[in-house]
């Protein structure tokens, strides 16, 4: 009996450190912007929707234990990662990788079983562009690494599409810039607050590099970029009034909250508020997609 009951929480922690691996927070962002798509593109059946979900996950989730794995030696370094699997010395390096290739490789194969193989090479483009543009060379290398390896956020809208229509259109591509236009003031937002842990891992996030002035200045011109990028589907007749409203409201607010971190004496308390309203705004952003779609 006694082993037993040591070995059930023995078994629990793994699946925990599991679930912790795939950074489940994270995902279910990419997901809301995987699965909105699908109903701005047309009417999926729900045996799609949950293969895209199911394989969404097991994508996303694989990069970033892979991402744990190749930043295992960086992760020691700073408070908010130390506590990881790897870090931690609850799992074992090797494990992780195996787990983060087998989660790519199951998702692989359910997109292009179930949905297209367009839809699979472009989720599996996501996960190379996240695991070796970003992590492996620009995360340490640059502080465009948010810039640019952010495109690899910027994949779900696309996956989500081609899932419902087997192919990229306008729309699609707008989605995708979006989201690549978001990244940066949403994570320079938290870098400016992090910029301590960032250091002592030898990472040059932007507000090391530029300083904080520069870094609030960037995340006002991309949010200025941002903002009429949103209303442009409405131009050409993608998207409807009632997304229209939505996205001035939403984008507003963004660009109030980005000025007064700009303004700001002491940017910590604007700075937060903007890294957790910029998270709802993606969200809200992609629901009024849908929203819009289904009044039409």
């Amino acid at each position: 009996m006694s082993n037993v009951a040591t070995d059930a929480p023995v078994r629990q922690s793994f699946a925990r450190d599991l679930v912790a691996l795939t950074k489940p927070r994270i995902i279910s962002l990419l997901l809301v912007t995987t699965i909105a798509p699908m109903y701005v593109a047309g009417s999926p059946a729900w045996t799609l929707v949950l293969a895209v979900f199911i394989g969404g996950y097991l994508m996303a989730g694989g990069a970033n234990a892979v991402n744990m794995y190749m930043d295992r030696d960086i992760d020691t370094e700073m408070a908010r990662t130390k506590l990881r699997p790897i870090p931690s010395g609850r799992m074992h390096a090797e494990a992780v990788l195996a787990f983060g290739v087998l989660c790519a490789t199951t998702a692989t194969f359910l997109l292009a079983h179930v949905a297209n193989v367009l839809t699979a090479a472009l989720a599996l483009g996501g996960f190379y562009t996240y695991v070796f543009i970003y992590t492996r060379w620009l995360k340490r290398s640059s502080p465009q690494n948010i810039v640019i390896g952010g495109a690899a956020g910027a994949f779900p809208p696309l996956v989500g599409w081609a899932s419902v229509t087997g192919s990229i259109d306008l729309l699609a591509i707008y989605l995708f810039l979006i989201i690549f236009y978001w990244t940066p003031p949403h994570f320079w937002a938290l870098a400016l607050n992090k910029q301590r842990d960032y250091n002592k891992a030898g990472v040059p996030m932007a507000p090391l590099v530029w300083g904080e002035r520069e870094t609030m200045r960037n995340m006002l011109w991309y949010t200025l970029i941002l903002l009429p990028l949103t209303v442009l589907p409405v131009a050409f007749g993608a998207l409807g009034i009632p997304y229209l409203v939505a996205a001035l409201l939403l984008g507003g607010w963004l660009l109030v909250g980005v000025i007064r971190v700009l303004r700001a004496e002491d940017f910590v308390k604007p700075a937060w508020s903007v890294y957790k309203y910029s998270l709802l705004y993606l969200a809200l952003l992609f629901a009024a997609m849908v929203v819009d779609r289904a009044l039409v």
